[in-house]
C-alpha cells in the first residue's frame, strides 16, 4: 500500500449538499480510504492508495460532477537549456510530474509554464523535479532584468568568441594552407608542431568549450542527451585522437607532420560560440514587441494629496487617485475624466493616427498622449489592470505558447539526439570495417561530422521565434493573439460571421424620424417613449432617449419597467402601458399595425431601424433610428472577400432593416431577427456544415457566439465580456483588423512551414553527406551554426510584414 494525502481545491461549490456530492463520489472510488470535502475553505482532503488511482482520476471524477479543480500557473526561466531536445525533456518531466495539469516549454524564450495542484506539488517541487535531470528553474524575472541578464548574456559569450577566435586562427590558417590553391600563402613552421597546436587548441577546447561540458554532464546525469552532448562528443573524440596521433608522431621519429584534427575541433567550439551569439542577438530582436510596450508607459504621475499636487512613480498610483496630465505629456494609467477637454493621441492602443476629443466623463487610456488641454481624471486602474498591462501580458502569453505544429518538431527532438549518436557510430564501424579497413582517420572524420552538423538548435527555433515575432507585429497592428494556437488556426477560416452594431456600424444610433397616429400629440408620445426607454441598457434606447433629450421635451422614470429580448420594452408610465418595440411584439399584444405599414417599410428600405410605438394596446406612432456605417467597413469586407473568405451578417434587426445594410457594405448573406441567445446556434449551424467559422463582435451579447466559434474576435472598443470571451482583440475598432489578422496568421504559418522545412532538410541532407565523408567536419560546425542563425534570421522577417494587395493562401 502507498498511501498518500492530498488537498483539491474545486470551484463551482454553491452549497453543501455540493460539498457532500463530491465527497460521497470520491469515497467510492476505488483506493480511496477517506475523503472529506470542506465547503467552508472548498477544497477535497483525499486519502487514497497511489498504486490504485492517481490525483488525474480524481480531477476527472469532480469535472464528472459538474464542479472543477482549481489549478495554479507560474512561469518560470530555464537555465541550462541549449537545444530542442532540452526543452522537450524538461517539458517532459515537468507533464509527468504528479499534480502538474500541463507544462509548455517556450525554447527561445527560455522559459516554461506549469499548471498545477498546488494541493499536489509547490514551486519547490517543480524546481526540484526539474534539477534531476540536470536543468535549473528560477523564478521569473521583470522584463527589465531579463533584458539586462540577456546583454550580460550577450557581453560574456562575445568575450568568449573572441578569445576563442584569437587562438583558434593560427590552427585555421594551418588548415587553409594545406589546399593546392593556398600553397603560395606563408605558414610559419611552429604552427605545424603538434604541441604547439594542442597549446592553441587546449585553452578552446576547455576553457571557451567548458560550457558543452558542463551542459553535457547535466543531461546524461537526467539520462538525456542535447546538442551539448553532441558537440562534446565530437571535439572531444578529435581534440584526444589528435593528441594520441602527435605522441605516435614524437615517439616514432617520423618524418615531416602528422594529420591531425586540433583545427577542427576548435573551428567547431569557436563557430558554434559565435552561432549562439548571433543567435542571442536575434532572439532579443524578436521580442522587441514587449520592450516597445514597455517603454511606452508613463514613468511618473502628477497626483492631488492633501490638496497639493505630488509628483509620484507611476507604480505608487491608486486607484481613488485625482490625476493631473499637461499638455504633451503621457497618461500614466486609466481612469475617467473629472475636469478639462482635450484631444488624445491612441494610436499606440488603436493605431488611429487621428486623436480622438475627450471630455468630462469620457475614459481615458494610460500611455497615450495628452495632446493640447489639461485633464483632470480619477484612476480607474493601475498596475496589472492598465489597459496597456493587459496587452503586453496578452502578447507574453502568445509569444510563450505553442502552436500545434510545434508538437511535431518537439516529438522529432524529444528522440533525435540518441538517433544522431547511433547513426555517427554506425558510419564509423561502416568506414573502419567496410570503406577503409583499419582506417581510424578516415572512419573519425565522418563520426565528428556528424555529431557536429546534426545539432538540432533550428529545429527547436523553427516555430517559437516566428510566433514571437509575428504575434510582436500583430500587436504593434493592433491585434492582439491570445495564443500562438490561435495565431495558427485563423488561417484556417472559411466563415467570417459579423455582428452589426458596433462592429460594422459605429455604434452610435441617432433618432432620425417620427411619425404620430392621428389623435395623438408628438410630444406627449416622445415624453412617454423616453421615460420607458430610460431604463433600458439597450444602445437604440440611448439613442431614442438622446434624441427626445436634444429635442427639449422633459421625461421622468417609469413606473414599471421590463426588458423583452429581441422583441423591445414594456413599461408603465403615467398610468398607461406603453409599448416599444417590432411587428412581433404588436402582434402578441393584438396591436392593429396597417396604418403605419407603409412608413415601416420605407424606413427599413432605408436601413434604418423602425419601432412601433402603442399606447394602451392602440398603436400610436413609429419611430426611426439610424446606426451609421463605420467610414473602413465597405474596403475592409471588400478585402475579406479578396482573401476569399465568406462573409456574413448576423444581427437581431429585422429582415428589411438587415438586407439594406448588407447591401450597403456588399454582404451577400445576412442573418436577420437572431435574439442574443440564438446568436451561438447561428455559429454552431455554419460549423455543421464544415465551415470553420470566425465570429466578430463587441457586445455582452455576442460573448456566447464568440465563445463557440473556431476563432472569436472581439473589437476591443467593446465590452470586457466579449474581450474575454475571444481568442483574438481588435484594438483599434475597425474590421481592416479583422483581414489584417487573416493576414498576420498566414504569413507566419508560411514562415514556420519554411523555418521547418529548412531544418529538416538541412538535417535530412546534411547527415547522409557527411555520413558520406563529403564534408569537413567545421564546415559542419560552420552550417550548424548558419541553420540557427537563418532560421531566426528569417523569422525576423515577419517584422517588417506588411498587409496590403495579400491574398489567402489554400
Amino acid at each position: 500500500m502507498a498511501k498518500q494525502d492530498i488537498s483539491l481545491p474545486i470551484q463551482g461549490m454553491t452549497c453543501a449538499a455540493c460539498a457532500n456530492r463530491i465527497e460521497k463520489g470520491l469515497q467510492r472510488m476505488d483506493g480511496v480510504d477517506d475523503a472529506h470535502v470542506n465547503f467552508a475553505v472548498e477544497k477535497a482532503n483525499v486519502t487514497y492508495d497511489s498504486e490504485l488511482v492517481d490525483v488525474k482520476a480524481f480531477e476527472d471524477k469532480i469535472e464528472k460532477l459538474g464542479y472543477h479543480v482549481q489549478h495554479e500557473s507560474i512561469t518560470f526561466d530555464i537555465s541550462g537549456m541549449t537545444c530542442a531536445a532540452c526543452a522537450s525533456r524538461i517539458e517532459k518531466k515537468l507533464s509527468r510530474t504528479d499534480g502538474v495539469n500541463k507544462a509548455s516549454v517556450n525554447f527561445a524564450l527560455e522559459n516554461v509554464t506549469v499548471d498545477y495542484n498546488e494541493g499536489v506539488v509547490n514551486k519547490q517541487g517543480l524546481v526540484e523535479s526539474v534539477e534531476k535531470i540536470g536543468y535549473s528553474l528560477h523564478e521569473q524575472q521583470s522584463k527589465e532584468e531579463t533584458i539586462d541578464a540577456k546583454e550580460k548574456e550577450i557581453r560574456h559569450q562575445t568575450g568568449k568568441f573572441i578569445f576563442a577566435a584569437i587562438l583558434t586562427l593560427p590552427l585555421l590558417w594551418t588548415m587553409v594552407t594545406h589546399f593546392e590553391f593556398t600553397s603560395f600563402l606563408y605558414m610559419p613552421e611552429m604552427f605545424m608542431n603538434p604541441w604547439v597546436q594542442l597549446a592553441l587548441a587546449a585553452p578552446v577546447q576547455f576553457i571557451a568549450g567548458a560550457q558543452f561540458y558542463e551542459g553535457a554532464y547535466k543531461a546524461l546525469k537526467g539520462k538525456s542527451a542535447n546538442m551539448d552532448v553532441l558537440i562534446a562528443l565530437g571535439t572531444t573524440t578529435a581534440f584526444f585522437y589528435s593528441i594520441f596521433l602527435g605522441y605516435e608522431w614524437h615517439v616514432g621519429g617520423q618524418q615531416g607532420m602528422p594529420e591531425l584534427y586540433f583545427e577542427a575541433a576548435a573551428v567547431i567550439i569557436t563557430l558554434v560560440i559565435l552561432g549562439k551569439l548571433f543567435e542571442e542577438r536575434a532572439k532579443g530582436r524578436t521580442g522587441k514587441a514587449i520592450e516597445k510596450l514597455l517603454n511606452m508607459q508613463a514613468k511618473t504621475a502628477i497626483v492631488v494629496r492633501d490638496g497639493e499636487e505630488v509628483e509620484v512613480a507611476v507604480e505608487d498610483v491608486v486607484v481613488g487617485d485625482r490625476v493631473i496630465v499637461r499638455p504633451g505629456e503621457k497618461i500614466p494609467v486609466d481612469g475617467t475624466i473629472q475636469a478639462g477637454s482635450s484631444a488624445v493621441d491612441e494610436s499606440m492602443i488603436t493605431g488611429e493616427s487621428i486623436p480622438v476629443d475627450k471630455n468630462t466623463g469620457d475614459s481615458v487610456i494610460g500611455s497615450t498622449v495628452n495632446k493640447n488641454g489639461s485633464l483632470t481624471f480619477e484612476a480607474t486602474r493601475v498596475g496589472k489592470d492598465t489597459a496597456l498591462a493587459q496587452i503586453v501580458k496578452v502578447v507574453e502569453d502568445a509569444q510563450g505558447s505553442k502552436a500545434d505544429i510545434q508538437r511535431v518538431a518537439d516529438r522529432v527532438s524529444g528522440v533525435f539526439v540518441p538517433i544522431v549518436v547511433l547513426i555517427a557510430i554506425g558510419s564509423f564501424l561502416t568506414w573502419y570495417f567496410l570503406i577503409e579497413p583499419g582506417d581510424v582517420r578516415s572512419a573519425l572524420v565522418p563520426l565528428i561530422t556528424i555529431l557536429v552538423i546534426a545539432c538540432p538548435c533550428a529545429l527547436g527555433l523553427a516555430t517559437p521565434t516566428s510566433i514571437m515575432a509575428g504575434s510582436g507585429r500583430a500587436a504593434e497592428m493592433g491585434v492582439l493573439f491570445k495564443g500562438g494556437e490561435h495565431l495558427e488556426n485563423t488561417r484556417s477560416v472559411t466563415t467570417v460571421v459579423l455582428d452589426k452594431t458596433g462592429t460594422i456600424t459605429k455604434g452610435e444610433p441617432e433618432l432620425t424620424d417620427v411619425r404620430v397616429a392621428d389623435g395623438f400629440n408628438e410630444a406627449d408620445i416622445l415624453q412617454m417613449v423616453a421615460s420607458a426607454e430610460k431604463s433600458s441598457e439597450h444602445p437604440l434606447a440611448s439613442a431614442i432617449v438622446r434624441g427626445i433629450a436634444a429635442r427639449n421635451i422633459s421625461f421622468d422614470n417609469p413606473d414599471t419597467f421590463e426588458a423583452l429580448p429581441g422583441a423591445g420594452i414594456s413599461a408603465t408610465v403615467q398610468g398607461k402601458q406603453v409599448l416599444v418595440g417590432t411587428r412581433k411584439l404588436m402582434r402578441e399584444q393584438s396591436v392593429d399595425l396597417q396604418f403605419f405599414q407603409a412608413e415601416m417599410e420605407q424606413f427599413e428600405s432605408d436601413g434604418k431601424t423602425a419601432m412601433l410605438i402603442a399606447v394602451d394596446d392602440e398603436l400610436a406612432g413609429v419611430i426611426a433610428v439610424a446606426d451609421t456605417i463605420k467610414e473602413t467597413s465597405v474596403d475592409a469586407i471588400e478585402r475579406m472577400q479578396d482573401l476569399g473568405l465568406e462573409v456574413i451578417m448576423l444581427t437581431g434587426d429585422n429582415e428589411r432593416t438587415a438586407q439594406a445594410i448588407g447591401k450597403q457594405v456588399g454582404i451577400d448573406r445576412v442573418i436577420a431577427e437572431v435574439v442574443p441567445e440564438q446568436k451561438a446556434k447561428e455559429i454552431e449551424k455554419l460549423q455543421a456544415k464544415d465551415k470553420y467559422v470566425a465570429m466578430v463582435g463587441d457586445g455582452i451579447n455576442d460573448a456566447p457566439a464568440l465563445a463557440v466559434s473556431d476563432i472569436g474576435m472581439a473589437i476591443g472598443t467593446g465590452t470586457d465580456i466579449a474581450i474575454e470571451a475571444s481568442d483574438v482583440t481588435l484594438m483599434r475598432g475597425d474590421l481592416h483588423s479583422v483581414a489584417d489578422s487573416f493576414v498576420i496568421s498566414n504569413k507566419t504559418m508560411r514562415n514556420i512551414k519554411q523555418n521547418l522545412f529548412f531544418a529538416f532538410f538541412y538535417n535530412s541532407v546534411g547527415i547522409p553527406v557527411a555520413a558520406a565523408g563529403l564534408l569537413a567536419p567545421w564546415v559542419a560546425g560552420a552550417a550548424m551554426a548558419f541553420s540557427s542563425v537563418s532560421v531566426v534570421g528569417n523569422a525576423l522577417r515577419l517584422q517588417r510584414m506588411s498587409f496590403k494587395g495579400v491574398k489567402r493562401s489554400s
